[in-house]
Parts: C-alpha cells; sequence; structure tokens
C-alpha cells in the first residue's frame, strides 16, 4: 500500500468525532467542555480518563496515556497507524488515493484477496471427507470442532493443483498466488501448490486479515515438519505474531502478552484460559516484534521449554526485550514437555498456573549463571559478567539497581562491585542505557511554564504576538525548550493539539494531551490571555537570571577560574536581562 496523503490525514482528524469514537468503548460523562470516564487501559475506580473534544485528544492522569483518534485506536485496537488511518477513514466514507511511498499499483489488495480464498480453500477442504484423518488428528490433540472453526484451521490437501484450480476459478491472478508464497511456477508452464499434505494455521494481522499460513505436516517422514509462507508484500515474518486478533482484548484486559514458540503452543495457552498467547511465525524475538508488543503492553511473559535450548531461546530473546523497556518474567516448563504437553498431562489449571507464577527473566538468567558454577572467585565474576550485559540493558535505574543487588546476593559478591561492572559495561555500550522520559512530577518552573504552553493551545492566534525564541529562552531545560517550540511551530503553522500528537514521541506526546486535558484558565480576552503569558514568562526569566547569577557567584567565591572572565560574564547576564522585553511589551 501506497503513503497516505497528509491532506487527507487532515481531513480524517477534522471530521472524525473523538468522543463518539472513545464513547463505544469507555462510558463518558460531560465535565465542564471535555468529558470524563474510566481508563480503558489501566484498572481505576475513580474516573481519570479526560477527553478533550476542541483538542480532538484523550489523556489519563493516572496512567499517562494520551494521543488523538488515531492514537486511540492503535492503543486499544492494536492498530498501526495507517491501520487506524484506514480504518477511521473507511467509518467516514473518506477515499485514500495511494501516492509515493510503497506504491504497489493494487498488488497488496489482490495478494490480501488471494490469502482470503486460500484460508476459505484450506477450511473447506478440511470438513470435506478427503480433510476426515487431520480432523481425527487435530481431536487427538485435544481440539474439538468450535475451537477448529473459531481458529479458522485448514488442510492442504497433498495434490499439486488444489489452490491452483480455486485461483483460476475465481480468476485471480496465480502470479498474486506466487507473490503470497502459495504457489511456485513450473519450469515448463503454469503453477503449482506449495502448501500439501499439511495442517493449514492461518495467519493474520492486527485486523484479523489473512496475510500468510503456516503448514504442519501430516506424515511421518514429511520436511520439513514446519513450512511458512514467505515474506509478502503484506507479511512481514520479523513483525508478525500468530493469534495476534484473538489475543488483542485479552492482552488489554491483563496488560500482558504470553509468547510462546509455535502455533500449537499458543493454541494450548488458549485453551488453558490464557489468551493473551502469542507466538512467533517460524522466527526468533526481533526489534520489530518488540515494537509491536510495546504498542500494546508493557509486560511480557516468556513461556520456552525448561531445557537447555530452552533457557538459551529465553536469552535470546531478553537481549532484544529489555532495552524497549519492557518488563519480562519466564514460565519455564519442565524439560522435554512444551504446552501441549504440559496441558494434555496436568490439565487447563497446571499451564495457566505456569504462567501466573512466572518470574523475572533476569533471576531465571542469574540462576542459570550461577548454577554453572560460582565457588571460586573466578567463577563469581564469570557468572557477573554473563548477567551484566542483560543488566546494562534494562532502561530503568530502579530496575537496574534492583536487579544488580539481587546479582551480587546470588554470586555472593559485593554489590558496589556489581553495580561498577555494571557502569563499565555500560560505557563501553552507552547505547544500551536510554534517556530519561520527561518527568511526570513537575517542578515549580516546568508547572509555569506549562500553563504558559496550555493558553497558548486554547488561544493560538496569540503565537503571533510571541516570538518562538521567548518560549526557548525561559524553559526550563532543554528538552521543554524543544516542547514549547514544537507547540509555537505547528499553533503558527494553523495546526491544532490533535495534528501534533502525531509528530511528537511518547512523553512529550503524553505531556501535550496532559496540558489539553487541564481546565481552560478562563481567559476569554485574548489580550488578557497573551498577558498572562507574558507574565509567566517574565517571572521565569527572573527566575532563571537570579539562578544563573547565583551560580556565576558560586564559581566567584569557589575560585580556580580567572575572575576577569566570571565579571564579564556577569556583565554580559545584565545586558541581556536589560534587552529583554517587558511582560507589558506587545
Amino acid at each position: 500500500m501506497g503513503r497516505i496523503p497528509d491532506d487527507i490525514i487532515q481531513t480524517i482528524r477534522d471530521r472524525v468525532d473523538i468522543v463518539d469514537l472513545v464513547g463505544r468503548h469507555v462510558t463518558l460523562k460531560r465535565a465542564g467542555r471535555t468529558w470524563k470516564g474510566l481508563c480503558p487501559f489501566h484498572q481505576e475506580k475513580t474516573p481519570s480518563f479526560i477527553v478533550s473534544p476542541d483538542r480532538g485528544t484523550y489523556h489519563c492522569f493516572g496512567c499517562a496515556e494520551g494521543g488523538n483518534a488515531f492514537g486511540f485506536l492503535m492503543r486499544h485496537e492494536g492498530l498501526t497507524f495507517p491501520e487506524a488511518v484506514r480504518s477511521l477513514a473507511a467509518e467516514l466514507g473518506i477515499e485514500i488515493p495511494e501516492t509515493g511511498g510503497r506504491g504497489d499499483g493494487g498488488v497488496s489488495e489482490q495478494v490480501l484477496a488471494v490469502c482470503k480464498l486460500a484460508a476459505a480453500t484450506y477450511e473447506r477442504a478440511l470438513w470435506s471427507e478427503a480433510g476426515a484423518s487431520t480432523r481425527t488428528y487435530l481431536h487427538d490433540r485435544g481440539l474439538d470442532e468450535e475451537r477448529i472453526r473459531k481458529l479458522g484451521l485448514g488442510f492442504a490437501p497433498d495434490r499439486w493443483d488444489t489452490l491452483t484450480q480455486e485461483l483460476r476459478k475465481a480468476n485471480l491472478d496465480p502470479r498474486m498466488g506466487e507473490k503470497a508464497g502459495l504457489l511456485r511456477e513450473r519450469d515448463r508452464g503454469g503453477h503449482y501448490d506449495m502448501l500439501r499434505g499439511r495442517v493449514i494455521f492461518p495467519i493474520q494481522d492486527a485486523r484479523g486479515r489473512v496475510v500468510a499460513f503456516g503448514g504442519r505436516a501430516l506424515a511421518a517422514d514429511q520436511e520439513p515438519k514446519y513450512l511458512n509462507t514467505p515474506e509478502s508484500p503484506v507479511f512481514r515474518k520479523r513483525e508478525s505474531f500468530y493469534g495476534l486478533p484473538h489475543a488483542l482484548e485479552a492482552m488489554r484486559r491483563k496488560d500482558r502478552a504470553v509468547i510462546s514458540e509455535g502455533y500449537f503452543d499458543r493454541i494450548a495457552l488458549s485453551r488453558a484460559g490464557v489468551e493473551e498467547s502469542l507466538a512467533t511465525c517460524g522466527t526468533a524475538l526481533t526489534e520489530e516484534h518488540v515494537r509491536n508488543l510495546r504498542r500494546r503492553t508493557k509486560n511480557v511473559v516468556l513461556l520456552f521449554d525448561g531445557d537447555d535450548a530452552g533457557q538459551r531461546a529465553m536469552l535470546r530473546a531478553l537481549e532484544v526485550l529489555l532495552p524497549a523497556g519492557l518488563r519480562v518474567s519466564a514460565a519455564l516448563l519442565p524439560p522435554g514437555q512444551d504446552p501441549d504437553d504440559l496441558l494434555a498431562s496436568d490439565g487447563a489449571d497446571a499451564l495457566s498456573a505456569r504462567v501466573d507464577e512466572a518470574v523475572p527473566a533476569i533471576e531465571v538468567a542469574i540462576r542459570r549463571a550461577v548454577e554453572e558454577g560460582c565457588s571460586t572467585p573466578w567463577e563469581r565474576a564469570d557468572a557477573v559478567a554473563k548477567v551484566v550485559p542483560l543488566l546494562v540493558a534494562i532502561p530503568d535505574p530502579v530496575e537496574r539497581s534492583e536487579f544488580g543487588r539481587r546479582l551480587a546476593l546470588a554470586t555472593r559478591t559485593e554489590p558496589a562491585d556489581v553495580m561498577a561492572a555494571i557502569r563499565r559495561e555500560a560505557r563501553e555500550d552507552p547505547g544500551e542505557v536510554s534517556a530519561e522520559a520527561m518527568p511526570r512530577q513537575l517542578t515549580p518552573q516546568e508547572r509555569h511554564y506549562s500553563e504558559a504552553l496550555r493558553i497558548l493551545l486554547g488561544e493560538p492566534e496569540l503565537t503571533k504576538s510571541l516570538r518562538v525564541a521567548e518560549l526557548e529562552e525561559v524553559a526550563p531545560n532543554e528538552r521543554w525548550a524543544r516542547f514549547g517550540a514544537n507547540i509555537h511551530e505547528a499553533l503558527s503553522s494553523g495546526h491544532d493539539a490533535s495534528w501534533l500528537a502525531d509528530q511528537l514521541e511518547e512523553a512529550e506526546r503524553a505531556r501535550l494531551t496532559a496540558m489539553a486535558a487541564e481546565p481552560a484558565p478562563g481567559l476569554e480576552d485574548p489580550a488578557r490571555a497573551l498577558q498572562a503569558v507574558r507574565d509567566i514568562l517574565s517571572k521565569l526569566g527572573k527566575q532563571k537570571a537570579r539562578a544563573e547569577s547565583k551560580a556565576l557567584t558560586e564559581r566567584l567565591v569557589s575560585g580556580g577560574e580567572d575572575p576577569k572572565a566570571i565579571l564579564a560574564e556577569k556583565q554580559k547576564q545584565i545586558e541581556r536581562r536589560r534587552a529583554a522585553p517587558s511582560a507589558t511589551s506587545s
């Protein structure tokens, strides 16, 4: 699919009723010019979720989730930005012309049509006379008819032309079957089916559209045991999960995702009531998978085999999950058992209990390192060295420090030595420690600055009377200066908070939607509003000047620097204050 034109996106922003959209999922009550309800993204008893129709935004003061209509759909329905835009466009009757980007001349739509037909073909074959033995196989694995139909499982007959003929009957281009990875061209012309003699697992995107297939061999000597269709214009293996649309609601409700290794593993977890489970599609976890998860939850449970291979797979997964700030637990199974085996031997309660009793994955990594030897100084140093790279990958300093303390306790080493090893590793690989997000608890200066920006959001015309430099010069820090400049630039260009929400990073977007959700200052007269902004900026400027002057005086008293240079700085500071416009200037 090609790029969605910016003017179409803006048209959707302008026409969507965010109160109506959110109100389908949240019971909202009017509260002045805003609407209030219980947050759908975390459990709460007192409403702290605010929808601001004037701004086209929402914000929760409990969990700091915020955004516009697109953001709400992305968070609530688990959609990507383009998917959210297309969903609202279809609802509003807005046609999206495809331009630029990866424009593929309708190839994606044709591949989707092929996948839809293939899913129906395989499902029909499963319930035909030819699929009797496959149905028996599935029943023997504990799947009843209701679940088989719910999952859309199918059967690819052991023939070369089952799907090829169906595509011909439907007048669909077999070359699109090739692009979907379902057909292959014969040397002498024509095509043949790639999936033959297999149980078929349809792989769906977040919108429930079939985009790919996995096939499990039915014959004992058939190789490979599992065969997946390759990447295509509509399927990216590195970011896709099996079971995603079925898991979305449970993921929102339980605020976690349970990751397993295979299709039957995911199905077994679902049978045990763990509906928030997902499986990768024939690949290890990637950064793309992690971004997909992070849009939906912060908590991940890894369910791998308890043998050495399973633990190694868990450690590899941690390397991509931890840097994203996800909180990862591990639920290890008995050696030699997968979720299907445990479900069959011990029942649904035992399998779900394994998930619920999962421990922090870092603790499993620590235990594994200690078990490999921790009696001599060298072995203790080796054990610490094995875990430290994982600790460095944890962005939160409190989590990192606490797990460092636990590592020291397990290896019988000094906590200070472990923290020194973490700092040393971080210096060698500084990219692993993420920058701090904008703090949620504001300082007095940040509150005043935020108030000035909030007035501007309510009176965008004021930006014509206010230079962006006036905002930047008195900002509490560089991050706030950049935030203020972004707001000024957006408002002075005719954009609103809803538009700006799509341009900002997560932390700044949360700050923006929090400001938009707060009650208006009540300054109806633009002249009064402008004066209020200038008063705030003047106050902030004086506070900043006093702080800078105090710092220069301390440097002068402490010695060690050229006094003339410091005095020259103080003189420049005084001249800047004299040159600065007063609060009453226009």
